[in-house]
């Protein structure tokens, strides 16, 4: 487990940084071009690429939680090796899912907040909240064109409803590696707090497996 799952993070984490580079050169090719040339670049290159790189935190961010649980819920049994019992919850896509697996490790909360990190508010407001729009509804698009041209709004206090008209303007590139290059800064530092749980739990796992009774 744990070298599939340090390899397909790390893999992960790194196509993201060359999507971070193609969406930079990308916004290089395009300046000096027409709407009409950029809705073709948009079509057969640039929308694609968006889609997989502004989408990549949330799914980076599970995945690292997802690892946390079942490497933890493994090196747990080096701790309650009488008591430990082969059982996980259905859902581990959160970090909050991780708390009760792993919270007895003293780098877990650590780990956590720097997993938290990712694809935090900050992300989710600049990007007009792109995974989400992509996955539930209608996202910005990227180079040209409006996305939501009438909005529903409704108060959560009042109820009161309201039209918004205008729509979502389509995503800078610049502004979208710029994003993803911040987020690419805090996968690193998941990774690491990353790494350092797991050397934690490899210790203890080999601290189990050296003793007598372990052995006999």
């Amino acid at each position: 487990m744990l070298t599939d799952y340090a390899g397909d993070l790390a893999n992960s984490v790194n196509d993201l940084t060359q999507n971070v580079r193609r969406l930079r050169a990308w916004a290089v090719v395009v300046a000096q071009m027409t709407d009409a040339e950029k809705l073709e670049i948009a079509h057969e290159f640039v929308g694609m690429l968006g889609i997989a790189s502004l989408t990549a935190p949330y799914a980076i961010k599970s995945a690292f939680a997802m690892a946390a649980a079942y490497l933890s819920h493994q090196a747990n049994q080096a701790r309650d090796p009488t008591t430990w019992k082969d059982e996980l919850p259905n859902e581990l896509k959160y970090v909050n899912h991780v708390d009760p697996i792993a919270r007895r490790w003293k780098r877990y909360s650590r780990f956590k907040t720097r997993v938290e990190d990712v694809g935090g508010r900050r992300f989710q407001a600049e990007s007009e909240d792109f995974r989400n729009a992509y996955n539930h509804g209608f996202e910005p698009r990227l180079l040209v064109g409006f996305t939501n041209g009438i909005r529903r709004v409704a108060d959560r206090t009042t109820g009161a409803v309201a039209y918004e008209f205008g729509g979502t303007p389509p995503l800078d590139l610049n502004k979208v590696a710029d994003l993803l290059e911040a987020e690419c800064k805090l996968c690193y530092l998941a990774f690491t707090a990353f790494q350092s749980l797991i050397a934690e739990q490899i210790q203890a796992i080999e601290a189990a497996e050296a003793t007598p009774e372990t052995q006999a």
